[in-house]
């Protein structure tokens, strides 16, 4: 155990003492502010830019139906001959809307064009033919003999209250934010094992292309090894990633108070104004925030998150390490981290589109308990109610799992550790698992 606690102590020194773990420790929060508000500029900014679409109608019936918006200014070019309205809207407008006369409104399905040099986005797509559907829909509404004014009046749009048996208030959106909660700690797990589990990696392939492990493995067991890279390096990890909450936080807050002051008097006031306005609006956001927060287990899902996020870390490691030990370079690794990374990537795509639909169902149940996808799994079943039984075995099957296969890619480690000069294959991998 001492010998252990050496190991483990040497990892995490060497690990926070280097230079890129420093700079990155303290740049990635500021890279991540920085971008997220550049995104947010951005976004600004197109909603700023006014796309400018002409019209070439030649019957004058759809051509009503193309409202302006902020975002998209509908010239009307039907005056004009056709050839060109296409010379001036190819020079001066994004694209251009031809409806052809017809004789029976009916063959707008199929002959309305839109012409450009530049493939329309497929929101766009959507509005004109929603634009087409509707005016359809109401002529042959009107040849009928029916009032399509009166049909539009007479829709309703309904808003489903839930409730529960016992009287109390439900959401309607529960599930969603449930699996997005869930989900959240569930990919911050996938994405820690996947960053910190190559630092275990780079770690026993630099040692072993120096050759400083001969001398290492004289005076200690290749196992203690192992672990005490393992436990190091996520020690050194959680540090790392509590620096980064703590960083985020500060920099998030100190952005949105500069932000704030530096807005005129008028922007303050209309600001002021508003919210003043939306009292109501943001009291009623709170009480549903505070209905939402009363419905999902905060407390146990963090509590649950700790316990998967150590047998998960714990498991991926030792196979990372095998992997470090039995190659010579990070590029020789590459034909064995495809059957780690593909189970967890498998256990977010599983969780996201089954748990939010069945989260008790078989698939969801399943995958929750195979040791490979439960940390990511079983946590986006825990915010809709997890049976004890199920929570036991999941967490048994998760840490046994983790100490066979500890016992196994030891096997590899010992071996691999001490080879040099060739690639390995899976078929001597498994001769190194017989010795």
């Amino acid at each position: 155990m001492g010998v252990l606690k050496l190991i483990i102590k040497r990892e995490f020194i060497a690990k926070v003492r280097n230079k890129s773990f420093i700079v990155m420790t303290f740049l990635s929060p500021l890279l991540m502010v920085c971008l997220s508000f550049f995104i947010g500029y951005l976004a600004n900014m197109n909603k700023d830019e006014v796309t400018k679409v002409a019209i070439h109608d030649e019957a004058g019936i759809l051509k009503p139906d193309f409202k302006n918006t902020k975002e998209i200014v509908y010239v009307d070019l039907s005056k004009m001959p056709l050839q060109l309205a296409k010379d001036t809207a190819s020079k001066n407008y994004e694209g251009l809307i031809y409806v052809p006369k017809v004789a029976d409104t009916n063959e707008l399905k199929t002959k309305v064009q839109y012409i450009s040099d530049d493939s329309p986005s497929l929101e766009f797509v959507s509005d004109i033919e929603k634009v087409i559907d509707n005016q359809l829909t109401k002529n042959n509404l009107k040849s009928l003999g029916f009032d399509a004014k009166k049909i539009e009046e007479a829709k309703v749009d309904s808003d489903l209250h839930i409730a529960k048996f016992s009287g109390e208030e439900g959401l309607k959106y529960l599930n969603i934010t449930k699996v997005i909660f869930g989900g959240s700690f569930g990919y911050l797990i996938m994405m820690f094992i996947i960053i910190y589990g190559n630092f275990v990696m780079r770690s026993v392939i630099e040692e072993k292309t120096s050759r400083i492990i001969e001398v290492i493995i004289s005076s200690v067991k290749p196992f203690q090894l192992m672990m005490g890279k393992i436990i190091g390096n996520s020690l050194a990890g959680i540090l790392q990633f509590m620096i980064w909450v703590v960083l985020a936080l500060i920099l998030f807050f100190g952005a949105s108070l500069f932000f704030s002051s530096g807005m005129d008097s008028h922007a303050t006031a209309e600001a002021m104004g508003q919210m003043q306005g939306n009292g109501n609006f943001m009291a009623s956001l709170t009480a549903q925030a505070k209905l939402y927060y009363d419905e999902i287990p905060v407390l146990s899902t963090v509590l649950f998150f700790l316990v998967y996020f150590t047998g998960g870390y714990f498991l991926y490691s030792s196979l990372y390490a095998a992997i470090g030990a039995a190659v010579d370079s990070e590029t020789d690794s590459q034909q064995f981290l495809l059957p780690i990374i593909m189970p967890l990537m498998l256990g977010v795509y599983v969780g996201f589109f089954t748990v939010i639909n069945d989260p008790h169902g078989t698939v969801a149940t399943v995958f929750s308990m195979i040791p490979l996808t439960s940390p990511i799994v079983m946590l986006m079943r825990i915010p809709f109610g997890v049976p004890v039984w199920q929570l036991v075995l999941s967490i048994v099957l998760l840490f046994g799992t983790f100490l066979a296969v500890v016992w196994f890619a030891s096997k590899i480690y010992r071996v691999g550790i001490l080879m040099y000069g060739k690639k390995p294959t899976w078929k001597e991998l498994y001769k190194w698992l017989k010795y």
